[in-house]
């Protein structure tokens, strides 16, 4: 998906809340603290390259490095590059500081959600994208859930996310905070 593309689906969901989520989101992914420490995983049967892509795109055009994914494959080839050669078992070491980035269209396997609880429990910050796996919502420190009916598609919610990680000057200010706040805690508002 191209810049052009993105704006004009950012102006489509501009009142939907999605642009908000995907900002959240975008800006949790941020808080890795080193290259290679923002780690990707999928499930066996859909590992997310795409996104790895796009995030990798995202860290060198906005410079910053934390964005730089380090996909985990469930079964690498031992002659692949070193690149893509990272297993689960980089799960074992994952820790304070580094971000579990887990995307599971469909519901995630057991095994999947062993190792991401492995993880949160030592440290390790967990965002997730899901098709609204509730073992897997419960698990992460934010995500977001995708209705397979609803306006944005998966692969569409993985553009939102990945293009406002790279978005430049995203740290909202003490006003933009407290107002979010206040909008959570007092909940809708109601017109007359």
């Amino acid at each position: 998906m191209d810049s052009g593309s993105v704006a004009l689906l950012r102006e489509l969901l501009a009142e939907t809340g999605w642009l908000e989520r995907a900002r959240e989101l975008g800006l949790a992914l941020r808080a890795t603290r080193s290259p290679g420490g923002l780690l990707l995983v999928g499930t066996p049967d859909d590992e997310p390259w795409h996104l790895t892509a796009h995030l990798a795109d995202e860290a060198r055009f906005s410079g910053l490095s934390q964005l730089t994914p380090t996909l985990l494959r469930w079964a690498p080839p031992p002659d692949a590059p070193p690149h893509l050669r990272v297993g689960l078992d980089r799960l074992e070491q994952a820790g304070r500081g580094e971000t579990l980035f887990v995307l599971a269209e469909q519901q995630a396997p057991v095994p999947l959600l062993e190792r991401v609880d492995d993880a949160r429990r030592t440290g390790a910050t967990i965002l997730a994208i899901g098709g609204g796996d509730r073992e897997l919502a419960g698990l992460a420190h934010d995500a977001i859930a995708v209705p397979r009916d609803g306006l944005v598609t998966f692969d569409g919610a993985q553009h939102l996310v990945s293009a406002a990680a790279g978005e430049a000057d995203q740290r909202p200010g003490l006003r933009e905070r407290l107002a979010r706040l206040l909008d959570k805690v007092s909940g809708p508002r109601l017109t007359d």
